[in-house]
């Protein structure tokens, strides 16, 4: 597949200038940058060259506002949509999209888990065969995992030829998944952290939202705490991930995406993460937002002992004590940590068997597009015997899913040590 010149849609926003970075860099495309206004065009094209850290990409990259849409789509092989996760914001766009398009042109959403099935009938029908859910991480220099995802009238042998092209000339790690809502990256990883929200508001007594965080800090295999991470994607976006699933979905963990009302309160209220600089800390400030009082106080500084010791075995390489640690304890917090963290590949095998073609693609999906431990891997870790054991105490209505799980012989292919780190 020769992509030689690509419209981006929306390329002022985080993930549309990273995308445009992307293709400009490794793929050596020209690359429109289509935004609002000229201003905002101009902008994404001096992030983009930021975030691959290579100002000549600049070159290849050229500002265009909504006024050339038409201009752009007929001169591109590529067309890739990263406007706001809104079905109706996209189905306009694409409508627009497909009065230009040439029949040979690829085209595609960004999104995070809205329909493919349903987008491509924004399209005429001998263009349908072109459209595509790719959907990248952020920030796509940093995270390499791209979910491929075709609708009911995508071509199987365009599909083969985009696969090589953003695995070979792109260096993405590509894995296909059905189109189902959240898809399986983000089905995985904002449960865990919605999961997280709601034991947040369960244990607010105890500290609430840095709580949480501490006990599933860097030392469970996380680059970063998962409540940390959900003011770094943006509330208002999470909120419309899980909103999404938790409407069209009804399996096993289907309560866990319901998003508590605290979290509703800080989006209506503008509070929505780091790109506003508040959500549920204050970014650049010591300081968390308090469920009970509704107002940001102080971070604590936690003392739990059992993260005191995890971290003192991982200090000195001993991994398997770290997890034992975690496995064994008897203290409230650790008990909370364990469920987390069986949930997570309990979940993980019911949402690869739902969404993905290979059990294994959820290692890949936590490790490239979340850079956390990967559930196979941490099985590895944790054992077969001990997981077994506390699963059924904890999930007696999953046991047919664990069975399952622990009979079948799935190796992981990523070594647990690299995410495991010696910090909160």
């Amino acid at each position: 597949m020769i992509i030689n010149t690509v419209t981006v849609i929306g390329s002022n926003g985080t993930l549309g200038t990273g995308v445009g970075a992307i293709f400009a860099s490794f793929g050596n495309a020209k690359v429109y940058m289509v935004a609002r206004n000229m201003e905002k065009a101009k902008d994404s094209i001096e992030k983009a060259a930021l975030s691959v850290r290579a100002n000549a990409i600049c070159e290849n990259m050229i500002p265009k506002t909504y006024d050339d849409l038409s201009f752009c789509i007929k001169q591109s092989d590529l067309v890739i949509e990263t406007v706001i996760e809104s079905y109706d914001t996209k189905k306009i766009i694409h409508t627009e999209i497909n009065k230009y398009l040439k029949n040979t042109s690829i085209t595609s959403s960004v999104t995070s888990g809205i329909s493919i099935n349903k987008l491509a009938n924004c399209y005429d029908l001998e263009k349908r065969k072109n459209f595509f859910g790719i959907h990248f991480f952020n920030p796509p220099y940093n995270l390499q995992l791209c979910e491929l995802i075709a609708s009911n009238y995508s071509d199987e042998n365009i599909e083969d030829s985009l696969e090589k092209y953003l695995s070979a000339k792109l260096y993405r790690k590509v894995i296909r998944t059905k189109d189902k809502a959240g898809f399986l990256a983000n089905r995985i990883g904002f449960q865990f952290i919605n999961k997280a929200m709601q034991y947040a508001e369960k244990y607010s007594e105890h500290g609430g939202i840095d709580y949480i965080d501490n006990i599933l800090g860097c030392f469970t295999g996380r680059n970063m705490n998962p409540l940390c991470t959900a003011d770094f994607v943006g509330l208002d976006i999470h909120k419309a991930i899980v909103d999404n699933i938790y409407e069209n979905t009804n399996d096993i963990a289907h309560e866990t995406f319901k998003l508590p009302k605290y979290i509703n309160d800080l989006i209506n209220d503008g509070m929505i993460g780091d790109k506003v600089n508040k959500g549920l800390y204050l970014k650049d400030a010591n300081m968390v937002y308090d469920i009970d009082k509704k107002e940001y106080i102080q971070r604590k500084e936690y003392n739990i002992k059992f993260i005191n010791k995890v971290i003192e075995q991982l200090r000195v390489g001993e991994y398997k004590n770290s997890i034992n640690v975690i496995m064994k304890d008897n203290s409230i917090e650790a008990e909370i940590c364990r469920k987390m963290l069986i949930d997570y590949i309990i979940y993980s095998y019911v949402a690869s068997k739902e969404v993905g073609y290979n059990l294994i693609d959820a290692d890949t999906a936590m490790a490239e597009g979340f850079n956390w431990i990967p559930p196979f891997a941490l099985l590895d870790l944790i054992g077969k015997k001990d997981f077994i054991e506390k699963s059924i105490e904890y999930y007696p209505k999953c046991e047919k899913e664990i069975n399952d799980l622990v009979g079948i012989d799935i190796k992981s292919k990523y070594r647990y040590e690299k995410f495991l780190k010696a910090k909160r």
